[in-house]
């Protein structure tokens, strides 16, 4: 039995977190054997956002591809280089005019690996279908690749569980991002996909989402703007391993993933 061993990162937040990341990944990699590692890189920089220094860092330390959401476009400097990447990857379902692409087939361990990226559309940003979009990479590059993972970026887990459902049994890992909390539903589904709603982030462990306490808790009891401001807290990482028979195409174990630093 050949097995792929596929390490999925939540929502990196802030630079606390890259820079746990850039120490630590490779000996995570080590310890779960991970032969491919895919994170979530939107919220990376500071302020939201990934700029293009810190997309490098990300890739040099250890993450073979970093997938995105509503964010991607914050930082100017990215938008040539996603035109060009194939490791960094937008939702495939905004318009085709936008910079970079919605997917790409990495190669790891001898196998090509698929890896596609959508956003939801309830309660986000009115994009095309991300049901129709995935089908038509599915159909696109039919027969060109072994293995496939989509990262679906969305605010309500009912689309999430819906794009879980609708391509079990078609594609291999399904995993959410976007939300920061990781949810308990690390499962594989009935036709071998393995799936979760939300990774959750790799961030400050005593924030919301992220972002100070207070400040987030002063918005909401006094209803006035305010700044927001990254915690400045220890770092957990969040994320899930699945492990993948590449010969049956299925998945055949899960493993919630919470590291602190």
């Amino acid at each position: 039995m050949s097995l792929l061993r596929i390490l999925t990162v939540g929502d990196i937040v802030g630079p606390a977190a890259v820079d746990v990341l850039s120490k630590n990944l490779f000996s995570l990699r080590t310890e779960l054997r991970a032969d491919l590692v895919i994170a979530n890189g939107e919220n990376a920089s500071q302020g939201n956002g990934l700029d293009l220094s810190t997309a490098k860092e990300l890739l040099f330390c250890g993450v073979d591809v970093l997938t995105s959401g509503n964010h991607i476009w914050q930082k100017r400097d990215l938008r040539d280089f996603l035109a060009n990447s194939e490791q960094i990857i937008r939702p495939a379902n905004y318009p085709a005019s936008c910079p970079g692409a919605g997917y790409t087939v990495y190669n790891v361990m001898g196998y090509r690996v698929l890896i596609m990226n959508a956003q939801g559309t309830i309660y986000m940003d009115a994009l095309d279908c991300p049901f129709a979009a995935v089908d038509k990479i599915l159909s696109r590059e039919a027969g060109r690749y072994d293995v496939s993972v989509l990262d679906f970026h969305a605010e309500a887990t009912s689309e999430k569980l819906a794009m879980g459902y609708y391509l079990d049994g078609r594609v291999n890992v399904v995993v959410g991002t976007h939300t920061h909390v990781p949810t308990a539903d690390l499962r594989i589904l009935k036709g071998g996909t393995g799936y979760i709603t939300d990774l959750g982030m790799t961030g400050p462990t005593e924030s919301v989402l992220g972002v100070r306490r207070d400040i987030i808790i002063e918005k909401l009891t006094t209803k006035m703007p305010v700044r927001f401001e990254l915690a400045e807290t220890p770092i957990m990482l969040q994320g899930a391993l699945f492990v993948l028979d590449t010969e049956r195409k299925r998945v055949t174990e899960v493993q919630q993933v919470m590291r602190g630093f």
